[in-house]
């Protein structure tokens, strides 16, 4: 991909996106067919992915432009139903473009794996066992999934813990073994299931105790990604609003989520606007990122926001965000559904690492984009402007009549069904 710049993409009709879309990045035909058809999932795969298959349901898979993340262009695939999430994402990423594009970091991709054992007559001697035992059971998960050890990943570490230390409760009294997995390129659920399941017999044998839960943890704190940006005021400056005045007012807003958890729910929602489009887009696992994600938005305590806004020594507006992210390149549906195949290829990422990288860089535009709307002219105008058209199809417009309709609702500033409705009876008239 050249460019991530296509000006007056939103203007073009389906097709000629598709046409700008073949000419900067190849797409086959095949591609093009499986974006315009009206299931590119057919009934019998899906049948196949889950149970009790009645047919598919489909989203608005749309592109975010703009993005420069650590000097790379990046299209990037979102599906998603609701209006303005792709257009803000796009426009705050053109405004951090012009200050040198975001910049991304991540650490290792090691994931958790639990076992829940209960009943040990002596629970501190039974943490020291399994602690001494750690080559052995290491070696034995390592065993029960060879294929990840040759990519270079498996199990590498464990710990014990235990909970509720002293209870009287038969029940509530436990030892947990955490299994550190590098699952490399891969979520890797059935890779951590399959390791903790296997080495459950040899922790019973070890602990004397009776294993109940082996199971993977979707609070990945230890598979973590990071997105920054700097931002110089004047490129800050909407409509009557200086650049001073938008910086401080994203700030503010900031310290009002990370002070607040009523707000911190719905700041953290819209970082999630745009994070859960990309990893659906993807074939990734939305829900585990969804719960990691918000678990690591309480690690200190409260639940608060998860990104970071303040002003630098040079007054420009830094933002920050840190998120666990549980995805993958590899396994699952991103290689089963063809336009989650399709995204990754267009992404054009080479590793999960990178693919955590680009989805936090968007969470953090999409977070932004919020808050300097709401910091300037309100979250309305812009997202209502956009909820038009889908206002205007509720009503009954079809075809050249959805944008006629749309644009004189926004003009009477009356964008609701019921008016939409008087409009679609007049222009049929």
């Amino acid at each position: 991909m050249d460019t991530s710049r296509i000006p007056g993409f939103y203007n073009m009709t389906v097709q000629e996106r598709l046409e700008v879309l073949s000419r900067l990045h190849g797409l086959q035909d095949e591609d093009i067919e499986n974006l315009i058809i009206d299931s590119s999932l057919d009934v019998g795969t899906a049948d196949k992915m889950i149970e009790n298959v009645i047919g598919t349901f489909e989203l608005p898979l749309g592109l975010g432009l703009n993005f420069l993340i650590n000097g790379k262009e990046y299209v990037i695939p979102m599906a998603i139903e609701e209006a303005s999430v792709v257009a803000s994402a796009s426009h705050i990423a053109k405004i951090v473009r012009n200050a040198g594009g975001f910049t991304t970091e991540s650490t290792e991709r090691v994931m958790i794996g639990q076992i829940q054992v209960v009943g040990c007559s002596d629970f501190i001697l039974a943490k020291e066992e399994i602690l001494q035992n750690k080559s052995v059971l290491l070696e034995a998960a390592n065993n029960a999934y060879p294929s990840i050890v040759s990519r270079g990943g498996g199990a590498e570490d464990l710990d014990v813990r235990i909970l509720n230390e002293g209870s009287d409760s038969v029940y509530s009294q436990m030892l947990i073994i955490y299994l550190y997995i590098n699952t490399c390129d891969a979520m890797g659920a059935n890779m951590i299931n399959t390791m903790v399941e296997s080495i459950a017999p040899l922790v019973e044998e070890i602990t004397k105790g009776k294993v109940y839960l082996r199971i993977l943890s979707n609070y990945a704190d230890r598979c973590l990604a990071k997105a920054h940006c700097v931002i110089s005021p004047e490129l800050l400056q909407t409509g009557d609003f200086s650049g001073e005045e938008v910086r401080d007012g994203v700030i503010h807003a900031y310290q009002f989520a990370a002070s607040d958890p009523y707000r911190a729910v719905t700041h953290n929602k819209g970082i999630m606007n745009g994070i859960d489009p990309i990893v659906i887009a993807t074939g990734n696992d939305w829900r585990a990122v969804e719960a990691g994600a918000h678990a690591y938005a309480a690690r200190n305590g409260q639940y608060s926001s998860m990104t970071n806004w303040f002003k630098d020594e040079n007054g420009n507006l830094v933002g920050e965000l840190e998120l666990p992210m549980s995805v993958g390149t590899v396994g699952g549906a991103t290689r089963v559904h063809p336009l989650a195949k399709f995204s990754l290829d267009l992404l054009g990422v080479k590793s999960a690492k990178e693919l955590a990288e680009v989805i936090v860089a968007v969470g953090l535009a999409q977070n932004l984009g919020a808050l300097k709307a709401l910091a300037t002219d309100g979250i309305q105008k812009g997202h209502m402007a956009l909820h038009s058209r889908s206002v205007a199809i509720a009503a009954g417009a079809t075809g050249e009549m959805i944008d006629i309709i749309a644009q004189e609702l926004i003009k009477e500033k009356q964008i609701r069904v019921g008016k939409a409705k008087e409009l679609v009876e007049q222009y049929k008239k």
